[in-house]
């Protein structure tokens, strides 16, 4: 076997695992249950209440993200690598640790008084968008901060020397350079919040048509012993995230999906 072959094997094995799991939840699949399922109110909800949090959340995240890529990416100042060291917090923290954490936090007098003269956060829509916040920023910043950094600093060096200022680089020179890249990091982000479950149910609790995202919904199916309701939200939840994945993949090049 050339080495070629071998790589590809590889590659197989592992879509393989991921395409039986999804095969296997059509033994559960009845299209009158999908039907019932889906169109329930209880279910729109969900939908509609993760798709709006996810958008809202994506966009926060890269209101955030994109300057403070641009910064690690750019720009030595003290303490840089302890920060950027941080921002992984996401991905080494389990997400129910991090949703407990944010509780531990308005536990403390800091906390409760953003309670009291701010809007209540635990067991709250808002606390949905805290929750997917908090979970997704670190992530979009890593994914834009390799964007920028393949960004040859030539150009905006050549955009200094024709009179902009930074910022005008930044706005009229970097920005649409790595724009393919931002809008897939922005998908893979969007997809992350869509599918956040632990610090999520954590910070915002469980509650039929107040805070059940389809996650959440999932969940609550899949602890009454509904395997065959449980089986469609995860199909609706596969279709909304790789269909939004793979329409991405064909507006963006692959080669800034890959290096994201």
């Amino acid at each position: 076997m050339t080495f070629k072959r071998m790589t590809i094997a590889f590659a197989v094995s592992v879509f393989s695992v991921y395409a039986l799991l999804i095969i296997s939840l059509f033994y559960f699949y009845e299209w009158p249950l999908f039907m019932k399922t889906l169109l329930s109110e209880r279910t729109l909800f969900s939908i509609r209440l993760s798709l709006m949090a996810a958008t809202i959340a994506t966009v926060v995240s890269l209101f955030f993200a994109i300057p403070s890529a641009y910064a690690l990416s750019r720009y030595q100042f003290p303490g840089r690598q302890i920060i950027d060291t941080l921002l992984e917090l996401p991905m080494i923290v389990s997400p129910v640790a991090l949703g407990a954490m944010i509780l531990i936090f308005f536990t403390t007098p800091a906390g409760q008084l953003i309670q009291e003269r701010g809007t209540s956060l635990v067991f709250t829509i808002y606390g949905i968008l805290l929750a997917q916040f908090i979970t997704t920023v670190g992530i979009a910043i890593r994914f834009i901060k390799a964007v920028f950094d393949e960004i040859p600093k030539k150009h905006e060096e050549a955009a200094w020397v024709l009179g902009l200022a930074p910022a005008q680089t930044f706005f009229k020179v970097v920005l649409p350079l790595g724009k393919k890249g931002i809008i897939a990091s922005a998908v893979l982000t969007w997809a992350k919040a869509l599918g956040e479950f632990g610090a999520t149910i954590t910070i915002a609790g469980s509650m039929a048509m107040k805070t059940e995202t389809l996650p959440i919904a999932i969940f609550m199916r899949l602890s009454s012993a509904d395997i065959e309701g449980t089986a469609v939200l995860v199909l609706i939840l596969l279709g909304i995230g790789l269909g939004l994945l793979y329409g991405a993949r064909l507006f963006a090049d692959r080669d800034w999906i890959y290096r994201v």
